[in-house]
């Protein structure tokens, strides 16, 4: 079967994408999901705060999902839920395997990569201790508390502040949990400044900053808890032991972009976000396949995936139409002093109209600072000034044409 545009994912990044490509004239198109219904991760996401950029008012992730599944429904998408995508070649066919559909191969003109993000594990960061149960990641425990309706835990540790883990130390209390403290390795929070007023300061729920789990104790389920200060380089200092009475550990120590099916379609990948290298409308180095959301780089709001994605799902229909686009100049970007990493990578001059929107994540929380684009000569092209900097909130800046077409070489955004 043929399509002009295959979405993998029918999470909000792929639900945008797809939608955007209908609404552009294409009428092929085709959303792959692996869970069984759409959405994604926004249908365990109960709480408010969704779409006050996109929808000018605070919607729940289900509600928000609801809006564009509902679009989708005025559309002509086909749509394959409970659908596992084995492989993506570079020649665009689409390896899927489901119930209801056994193992197909479907070849698009197009594909928009939407697949998110998954939460790193214990494994990942190697918390010594017990191997008991109890342990779970912020998303797993949301889900089982949302979704399945199931009580993960009494008295509970979070380690690690990203939105999800301080969302999770509200939830929990409000489920009549005790949680007992969260536990950050970093001189600072890894999640919003809304989230820590709300979710820890409003329920007196301490935040301990330049620390972290250092023993896991429990026979059969978590006991107890040992959290040990960290010096600069993150090692534990002897004598600051505090133990925790708990039998719940949860997980918000990062988030990584799902790019298996990425790398095994010869995607270049960059080192700093561990998403697809993209141009200003989000094509990877594989012609005709693009990307968006949080499999390119970790957003902190759905409403900027959106954004991304429409742009995304616009490029993909543009590219059944005309192919390829071509450009004489094309603008590498590279992160400086204070930056953690930029998307895009790199901008097709040529190709741009009005203006092209950079994101970022700064290293370091700073305040009165500026945001500066140089380019290779050291000229700056542009300077924006930030009252507020920190790296749990990504940072967006919108470069026009006009002062593009004065840099010479590559551009370096940079704090100063």
């Amino acid at each position: 079967m043929s399509y002009d545009v295959i979405v993998i994912g029918g999470g909000p990044a792929g639900l945008a994408a797809a939608v955007a490509a209908w609404d552009d004239g294409c009428r092929s198109i085709c959303i792959v999901e692996r869970d069984r219904e759409l959405g994604g991760i926004l249908n365990q996401c109960i709480h408010n705060g969704f779409g006050l950029h996109h929808f000018k008012e605070e919607l729940t992730g289900p509600e928000y999902a609801e809006r564009f599944v509902d679009l989708l429904k005025q559309t002509g998408v086909d749509v394959k839920i409970d659908a596992m995508v084995l492989t993506i070649t570079p020649e665009k066919e689409v390896h899927i395997v489901s119930k209801a559909g056994g193992y197909e191969i479907l070849q698009a003109k197009s594909v928009v990569l939407a697949m998110g993000c998954r939460e790193r594990t214990r494994g990942a960061i190697a918390i010594p201790g017990a191997r008991c149960a109890g342990i779970y990641t912020a998303g797993a425990a949301q889900r089982y508390l949302n979704i399945e309706g199931y009580m993960v835990g009494k008295r509970v540790v979070i380690l690690g502040s990203g939105d999800i883990g301080l969302i999770m130390a509200r939830r929990m209390t409000l489920e009549g949990a005790k949680v007992l403290a969260c536990v950050e390795v970093l001189p600072y929070s890894g999640g919003l400044t809304r989230n820590i007023v709300q979710c820890l300061n409003d329920f007196d729920i301490p935040l301990y900053l330049s620390h972290t789990i250092t023993d896991i104790q429990g026979k059969g389920r978590v006991e107890r808890v040992v959290v040990s200060a960290v010096d600069e380089k993150r090692n534990p200092i002897p004598g600051t032991e505090m133990e925790f009475d708990c039998d719940t550990v949860l997980l918000s120590v990062g988030l990584i972009p799902e790019n298996e099916l990425s790398r095994s379609a010869g995607i270049e990948i960059d080192p700093r976000t561990q998403g697809p290298v993209v141009d200003e409308d989000f094509m990877t180095s594989i012609p005709g396949v693009f990307a968006c959301g949080n499999v390119v780089h970790v957003h902190d709001l759905v409403d900027f995936v959106t954004a991304e994605s429409q742009r995304a799902g616009k490029a993909a229909a543009a590219y059944c139409r005309s192919g390829s686009p071509t450009s004489e100049t094309v603008l590498s970007m590279k992160n400086g002093d204070g930056v953690g990493y930029t998307v895009p990578q790199h901008i097709r001059l040529d190709d741009v109209e009005g203006s092209v929107p950079v994101f970022f994540r700064v290293r370091a929380i700073s305040h009165d600072k500026k945001i500066v684009v140089r380019d290779d000569e050291g000229q700056i092209i542009a300077s924006f000034p930030r009252e507020h900097l920190a790296p749990g909130e990504m940072e967006n800046i919108k470069l026009p044409r006009v002062l593009l077409e004065r840099a010479h070489g590559g551009l370096t955004v940079s704090v100063e």
